[in-house]
C-alpha cells in the first residue's frame, strides 16, 4: 500500500531555514504529482506547494520565493526546502501523493 514519511521538521528562529523531506513507497513515483501542505494551530489545513510528474511547480503567494519544491524520483522523495521562515510558518507540514494518501506530518515551529 502506499506509504508516505516525512521528515526534517523542527524549532528554527525567525529568518532561518529547514529542508523538508518525503519519502514515498507503494506508487510509481515518476508518475504521480506531489504536494505540500500544511495546518497551524486552530486552523484548516492549506496548500503550500505541488510539484508535477513532469517537473513544474506551484506555490501558494504566501510562501512564494522563499520555499523551494523539489523532488528526487531515484529516491522516491520530495523535498519543501523552507528559507527565510517566519513565525506564521509554523505549522505542521504534511505531503501528499496525487492518489490521495497522505503522510503523518512533521511539525515546524519557528520561533525566538
Amino acid at each position: 500500500q502506499e506509504q508516505l514519511v516525512e521528515s526534517g521538521g523542527g524549532l528554527v528562529q525567525p529568518g532561518g531555514s529547514l529542508r523538508l523531506s518525503c519519502t514515498v513507497s507503494g506508487v510509481i513515483f515518476s508518475r504521480v504529482t506531489m504536494y505540500w501542505y500544511r495546518q497551524a494551530p486552530g486552523k484548516s489545513r492549506e496548500w503550500v506547494a505541488w510539484i508535477h510528474y513532469g517537473g513544474s511547480t506551484n506555490y501558494r503567494n504566501s510562501v512564494q520565493g522563499r520555499f523551494t519544491i523539489s523532488r528526487d524520483n531515484a529516491k522516491n522523495t520530495v523535498y519543501l526546502q523552507m528559507n527565510s521562515l517566519k513565525p506564521e510558518d509554523t505549522a505542521v507540514y504534511y505531503c501528499r501523493v496525487d492518489t490521495g494518501s497522505w503522510g503523518q506530518g512533521t511539525q515546524v515551529i519557528v520561533s525566538s
